[in-house]
C-alpha cells in the first residue's frame, strides 16, 4: 500500500449499494492525457485525482494558492486537479488582472486541470464592490481567458476533452478515466445565475439574463443526458457530475429565488441516475462545508422541493471545503475494478 502524504484526514466513504468499505491504496497512473476515452490505465490499479473549490478568497489565500498548487503536485499519486468554482471571493473586483492572475496560478500544475465556473467570477459581477460588471461580458472574459482552447484541458499536462464549444459553452466538458465518465458543467450559484442583477439597478432577471439561463440549461441537460448514455453504452462503473453550486445546501432553509431556477436541471440528473445501473457522484462546492449525503434517496425534502419523482437512490454528494473554511482539497481515488465503492476520497490538509 503506498502512504499517504503528510496532513492526510481519512475518511471512511458510504456507498449507497455495499455499504462501508476503508479507502483504497493510490499508485501512481501514467498517461494521464490519453485516458480520457475509453480507459487506457490498467483496471487493475487505482487513480487519484485532486478536487479543490471556492479557493483562493482573499489575500491571504491568493498568497498560499502557489504553495498549496505546489503541495498538490508534489503529491506523485495524484495524476489530475478538479476546481469546481469560485475562484475569488463575492466582495472583490471581477477584473482582467485577477482572471489573468488566477490563470497564471493553474498553469503552474504540472497536471492536467479541469476547471467549471462559480458564481463569484460571472454571475455576481454586477455588485458595486465586484466592479458593476455585466455577467455575461464576464463570463464571456472567462471563456476566453480559461476556455481559449475548447476540447483541452489546462494545467502542463493537457488532457483531450469532449467540449460543447460548438453550442457556446467550451466549459462544459465530459470525459472518461478508466471505466468512469466525468461531466464538468457550468451551474454556479446565486440560483443558477437567475437572481437580480441588483448592483446595476435591475430588480428581476433581465431578458438577455433569461436567454443566457435557457442557453445553459438546455445545454446542462444535454451533457448529462449524452454522459449517461456514454457510460452506459460503455458499461462504465460511475458517472460523476462536478459543478459549482450546491443545489441542497443544508446551511440554510433557501427560499425559491435561492434555487428554483435549478429545478429542470435536478430533475433531469434524477431521472439519468435513476436509469442507470452504477453509482453516480455529484462533486460541488459552494456551500463551504464539507459534507457527504443522498439528497434524492427516499424521504430526502429536496425530492418534493425540485418536484423529482420516486428517489434516487443511487446518488451520492459530496461538498468541498472553501472559503475561510479552506483548510483542505480532497484527495479522490477511483478504486480498483471489482470494489464495491468507485470512488473514495480523503480530506487532505493543507500545508502552512
Amino acid at each position: 500500500m503506498t502512504s499517504l502524504p503528510p496532513g492526510v484526514l481519512v475518511l471512511r466513504t458510504r456507498s449507497v449499494l455495499a455499504g462501508s468499505l476503508a479507502l483504497a491504496a493510490t499508485v501512481t497512473v501514467p498517461g494521464v492525457a490519453a485516458a480520457d476515452r475509453g480507459g487506457v490505465p490498467d483496471d487493475r490499479s487505482a487513480y487519484t485525482f485532486a478536487l479543490i473549490g471556492d479557493v483562493p478568497y482573499g489575500a491571504t489565500q491568493i498568497a498560499k494558492f502557489p504553495s498549496w498548487i505546489k503541495q498538490i503536485n508534489d503529491d506523485r499519486g495524484v495524476s489530475s486537479v478538479v476546481h469546481v468554482g469560485d475562484i475569488k471571493n463575492g466582495s472583490s473586483v471581477c477584473s482582467d488582472e485577477y482572471f489573468a492572475m488566477i490563470k497564471q496560478n493553474f498553469d503552474a500544475f504540472r497536471m492536467p486541470l479541469i476547471y467549471t465556473p462559480g458564481d463569484n467570477e460571472w454571475t455576481d459581477c454586477h455588485r458595486q464592490n465586484n466592479g458593476a460588471y455585466n455577467p455575461l461580458e464576464r463570463l464571456a472574459k472567462l471563456r476566453s481567458v480559461f476556455f481559449a482552447e475548447p476540447g483541452k484541458s489546462l494545467g502542463q499536462k493537457q488532457m483531450n476533452l469532449t467540449s460543447q464549444a460548438s453550442q457556446g459553452l467550451p466549459e462544459n466538458v465530459q470525459y472518461r478515466i478508466k471505466d468512469v465518465s466525468f461531466a464538468a458543467i457550468n451551474v454556479p450559484g446565486s440560483n443558477d445565475g437567475m437572481q437580480p442583477w441588483s448592483g446595476l439597478g435591475y430588480t428581476a432577471p433581465t431578458p438577455e439574463q433569461t436567454a443566457g439561463y435557457k442557453q445553459r440549461t438546455a445545454g446542462a441537460i444535454s451533457l448529462l443526458r449524452s454522459t449517461f448514455a456514454d457510460a452506459k453504452r460503455r458499461g462504465d462503473r460511475a458517472v460523476v457530475v462536478m459543478q459549482q453550486a450546491d443545489m441542497f445546501d443544508p446551511t440554510y432553509t433557501p427560499t425559491p429565488d435561492d434555487i428554483s431556477a435549478f429545478t429542470p436541471y435536478v430533475q433531469e440528473l434524477a431521472k439519468q441516475a435513476q436509469g442507470f445501473d452504477g453509482q453516480v457522484y455529484l462533486f460541488n462546492g459552494d456551500s463551504h462545508i464539507y459534507d457527504y449525503d443522498e439528497p434524492l434517496a427516499a424521504g430526502s425534502k429536496w425530492l418534493n422541493t425540485y418536484g423529482v419523482a420516486g428517489s434516487v437512490d443511487n446518488l451520492q454528494r459530496v461538498t468541498c471545503d472553501g472559503s475561510n473554511n479552506n483548510k483542505d482539497w480532497l484527495r479522490v481515488t477511483i478504486t480498483k475494478k471489482g470494489s464495491p465503492n468507485t470512488l473514495t476520497w480523503q480530506r487532505v490538509a493543507y500545508a502552512g
